[in-house]
């Protein structure tokens, strides 16, 4: 047969997990995001610290202080001559005492309570028309001048504390710490795949392994660079093996767990999920005989009698051993159309390797499933199908005995051949399953003419309805005339 050569396998397992575009946008894009995020932290931050430190009194003072400003200018506007003390006012009882000087301040400031003007005195009823003059108890009294030894000293602006930051943003924090190990997430995860992936193929796939020596062409193609394992998703492998004789081809199929996913990584940990590797066979039309077989575990094999067509169909659970023989260990359970045939495949080299007490006490870990079957739905109808777990990195060898499995059988049922009793049996199920199959078919025919004749019907109507009394009465004249011609005798026409 013959072989790939020893340089190919490395060169198509690193180009196979090179990285692509779609990781350098999803970098972009997250780097985009990040600035952002800074950038409008930043700002608020900055924004909080300016207007710390301010209070409402402050602000009335500020407000009170323009308005004494605004005060002192109308006063040095408007400012009356006062008139002159008079001589001859004749005082009754003795003389006021003599004023005090007024301060210094007083004199300097031109806006005293003396200097200034009510708010009546500025009134302009020519200006304001139709508005009533407001009387002197209406006016509110204006606030008296702070002395200005008394006014308060400007407060410093404090810093806003790292707690009271967090609280602000405790939402925008958490979303960009979800973003961070999200990404973080997806790279490490991304990278456990890929290690457990390459880990199994270079067990398994590369030179002298069980699949060189078992099939001519590893891979999907005969190419130099073309890659060992096909990677349709960041949990999901695919390796392609062919040339041997009795089948067309095996395709193994590893489903990891969602590891680049945080959410699906979680959900993990809670429903205890496993990576699995699936094989499946197809054999040639002329290299397998009438053979229906399944082997779990007790409780997964009656539900894929349940499930399966062709093992509610053909097959039946098989409680009891054949006679004379050893048998799978306890916890497995054999769905089998006779005990010939389970007899027959399941021989005691299998029962020594992999399913004997003794060794499926160390083996049956990575063991879920086989299923064996000619009845298939789908275009290849003979297939086999191995189902197993997968282990870590480091513990790859483990599962040796279980993928020798997959070679030995399709060696050994490509050679097996029922006995005349057997067959017979064989041969009486297929043809009953035919007709059954046949009268399904027609009964599903038969069901989508009467769909149609009623969904006819039923549009007839809705358009008799919408017709006019005129338009249903020809109608009606046209079938009368039809069944009387149908029913009246035919009369024959002969020329002379």
């Amino acid at each position: 047969m013959a072989k790939p050569s020893s340089t190919r396998w490395p060169r198509a397992m690193a180009s196979s997990l090179l990285p692509r575009g779609d990781v350098l946008l999803l970098l972009l894009a997250f780097s985009v995001i990040i600035s952002l995020l800074t950038h409008e932290l930043s700002r608020r931050s900055a924004l909080a610290a300016h207007f710390e430190g301010f209070d409402s009194d402050e602000l009335a003072s500020a407000y009170d202080a323009a308005e004494e400003d605004e005060d002192d200018d109308a006063a040095l506007a408007f400012t009356p001559l006062s008139p002159p003390i008079s001589q001859s006012e004749s005082h009754h009882g003795p003389p006021p005492p003599p004023s005090p000087p007024p301060p210094s301040v007083a004199s300097d400031d031109p806006g005293s309570a003396a200097s200034k003007p009510s708010l009546l005195d500025l009134w302009d009823e020519d200006e304001f028309e139709g508005i009533p003059v407001p009387s002197r108890d209406q006016i509110p009294s204006e606030p008296s001048e702070p002395h200005p030894s008394s006014d308060p000293e400007p407060s410093i602006p404090t810093i806003a504390s790292p707690a009271s930051l967090l609280r602000s943003y405790s939402i925008e924090i958490a979303c960009v710490s979800f973003l961070i190990c999200f990404v973080i997430n997806y790279f490490t995860g991304k990278r456990e795949n890929e290690a457990i992936a390459l880990a199994w193929a270079s067990k398994f796939a590369t030179k002298d392994s069980i699949f060189d020596k078992n099939f001519s062409l590893l891979g999907t193609g005969d190419g130099k660079d073309t890659p060992l394992l096909l990677k349709e998703g960041q949990d999901v492998f695919k390796f392609y093996a062919s040339g041997r004789r009795h089948c067309q081809g095996m395709l193994a199929t590893m489903e990891l767990r969602s590891r680049h996913d945080l959410i699906s990584r979680m959900l993990d940990v809670v429903l205890a999920r496993k990576d699995t590797i699936t094989f499946e066979v197809v054999m040639n039309e002329d290299a397998m005989d009438h053979v229906v077989l399944a082997m779990a575990r007790r409780k997964a094999a009656k539900a894929m009698q349940k499930d399966a067509r062709d093992l509610q169909r053909f097959a039946g659970l098989l409680l009891a051993p054949p006679a004379g023989r050893k048998w799978v260990a306890d916890e497995l359970l054999v769905v089998a159309e006779s005990k010939e045939v389970a007899g027959d495949l399941i021989t005691d080299a299998v029962l020594d390797q992999v399913f004997g007490d003794k060794a499926f006490e160390k083996f049956g870990k990575w063991f879920i499933s086989l299923h064996f079957s000619d009845q298939q739905l789908g275009s290849h109808k003979k297939i086999l199908m191995f189902k197993f777990v997968l282990p870590d990195t480091k513990n790859m060898a483990d599962m040796t005995r279980l993928v020798a499995l997959v070679p030995y059988y399709i060696d050994l049922i490509g050679r097996y051949k029922l006995s005349s009793h057997a067959r017979a049996k064989t041969e009486a199920a297929r043809a009953k399953a035919t007709q059954e199959a046949y009268k399904d078919l027609q009964n599903a025919r038969q069901e989508t003419l009467q769909k149609k004749k009623a969904e006819k019907r039923k549009l007839m109507e809705e358009a008799e309805t919408k017709m006019s009394a005129e338009a249903l009465r020809k109608k009606e004249e046209k079938e009368r005339a039809r069944m009387m011609k149908k029913v009246g005798p035919r009369v024959k026409m002969l020329r002379s």
